[in-house]
């Protein structure tokens, strides 16, 4: 997950105090037997280059365009560390990628690129805006569409625009093929604001909408805790 400062520590989110309380939130529904263990993976952004590694192109205006380079880290060398450090299931089927604003949006251009290597989308108040609206561009033209699952969510109170833009972005995944209530989840939270407290709210259901846990008793391990890692990135 993308911005990782914001997931586990309230000392080290964007917003002191408040963060995503990933870890609290995984560990209990796996106990509940609520969703299939997981590792979740937090990765720090470099905070001067936020900007450019999370956005897909170049604005004219803002700059950006990294987006790329940043999924070839996390793809060549980060989730094969993972893969070789911890008990995995590496395949795509069993792979998720998530984030919020601009995590959202790098989330969803990197899922549309790396179908290979991820299939679940946590895509929370994503930044749609972005260059002209440039992500709806890539759904629209992505044929066939990649067989990816997708959490979009936004709240009520962060603006027309970002309602707007979300809606736009559930038409075109829809237009595309995917499904609202399958293979898409599109929700909008009534009065929830642009913040770290208001996307806490949102991990459960989220998590167990991507990752329900399983029927067999193979995947089932009941009271098995996540790994939690927040990965520290250098600046520059």
């Amino acid at each position: 997950m993308h911005d990782g400062q914001n997931l586990f520590d309230p000392d080290t989110a964007f917003q002191k105090g408040e963060h995503w309380r990933v870890g609290e939130t995984a560990s209990a529904l796996i106990d509940a037997g609520r969703i299939e263990p997981l590792i979740v993976v937090g990765i720090h952004n470099t905070g001067t280059t936020r900007l450019e590694e999370y956005t897909p192109t170049l604005d004219t205006r803002l700059g950006g365009g990294l987006a790329n380079d940043y999924g070839r880290l996390i793809v060549e060398e980060l989730k094969p560390f993972i893969d070789q450090t911890y008990r995995t299931r590496p395949d795509a089927a069993n792979t998720g990628l998530g984030g919020s604003s601009l995590g959202g949006l790098v989330t969803l251009h990197l899922g549309y690129a790396h179908p290979d290597v991820f299939s679940k989308l946590a895509v929370l108040s994503p930044s749609v805006w972005w260059d002209r609206r440039a992500i709806l561009r890539t759904v629209r033209s992505t044929r066939p569409r990649p067989p990816l699952k997708i959490w979009v969510d936004m709240g009520t109170a962060e603006g027309h625009r970002g309602l707007e833009d979300a809606r736009l972005l559930k038409a075109a995944l829809v237009g595309t093929g995917f499904v609202d209530g399958e293979d898409l989840h599109y929700a909008e939270y009534e009065g929830a604001t642009h913040s770290e407290s208001a996307w806490a709210t949102r991990v459960a259901p989220m998590l167990e909408w991507l990752f329900p846990a399983a029927d067999d008793a193979e995947n089932s391990h009941q009271g098995r805790r996540p790994v939690r890692r927040s990965t520290q990135r250098e600046g520059g």
